[in-house]
């Protein structure tokens, strides 16, 4: 999606900063709940590598559900226009 103004671009960005951040910390917390926790201490193995994937899945989604977000708004403001 292209910003259209400074003002947009600034909401662009904090909406896709916020969404891949959410995501991640709700990845990293489901990963924690179900015993994959990326930061335990010891060695690499299968739990970490599902951890990060947990991880990187919320980041994933964070991200997925800010342009979902980002979309809405901006049809909405099609729709004023």
């Amino acid at each position: 999606m292209a910003a259209t103004n400074s003002r947009e671009a600034l909401v662009e960005g904090l909406a896709d900063a916020v969404g891949f951040v959410i995501g991640a910390l709700a990845g990293w917390l489901l990963g924690r709940l179900l015993g994959f926790d990326v930061l335990a201490l010891g060695e690499w193995g299968a739990n970490a590598i599902i951890g990060w994937l947990l991880l990187l899945a919320g980041c994933g989604g964070g991200k997925w559900a800010s342009n979902r977000w980002q979309q809405r708004r901006a049809a909405a403001r099609a729709l004023k226009e």
